[in-house]
């Protein structure tokens, strides 16, 4: 139930964070200083994925990469952060669930550790009680063996009696 409406809510964050990545990148083209600074990091980013592709093909990294024209480096920084913004919402989004179920473990621990401590307290009881038990065996055997098997019996009837007759308090 939970991993389907996690699935849900990771699209629904999606979607709501496309128009607002939209919009970032077509406010980055506007403002010529902060259009510059994305230019510089464009160009920086295209110089590190040629030389990455190079690598991987195989082929001369020393050749002089051109630099993408002005037009190409505002689209591809644009690109870059809209996606760096779905990223980082998305990044966000992962550490709350991650504080969240630690959270919810860290209850869940709790509960248990108290559960735990209970059987302990209840084992400690009954552990108590098992030796009074004991213990008013021990004094009956004992009883018995001063008494012999008529003392037995008349302890019996001892118990009997002051069960059937309360004794009066003044």
């Amino acid at each position: 139930m939970i991993l389907p409406l996690a699935k849900l809510g990771t699209l629904a964050l999606k979607t709501f964070c496309k128009p607002i990545a939209n919009r970032l990148k077509k406010e980055a083209g506007v403002h010529p200083k902060f259009r510059q600074f994305i230019v510089n990091i464009a160009q920086a980013n295209h110089r590190i994925t040629t030389n990455i592709q190079r690598r991987i093909y195989g082929h001369a990294t020393n050749v002089e990469i051109r630099p993408l024209n002005e037009e190409k480096a505002v689209q591809a920084a644009a690109d870059i952060i809209g996606e760096l913004f779905v990223f980082s919402v998305a990044g966000v989004a992962l550490v709350f669930e991650v504080q969240r179920s630690a959270r919810s473990e860290a209850r869940k621990e709790e509960a248990r550790r108290q559960d735990i401590l209970a059987m302990k307290q209840r084992e400690e009881e009954i552990a108590k009680e098992l030796e009074l038990l004991k213990q008013r065996v021990n004094e009956i055997e004992h009883h018995s063996r001063k008494q012999g098997l008529l003392g037995i019996l008349q302890f019996k009837h001892e118990n009997k009696q002051a069960d059937s007759n309360p004794v009066a308090t003044s």
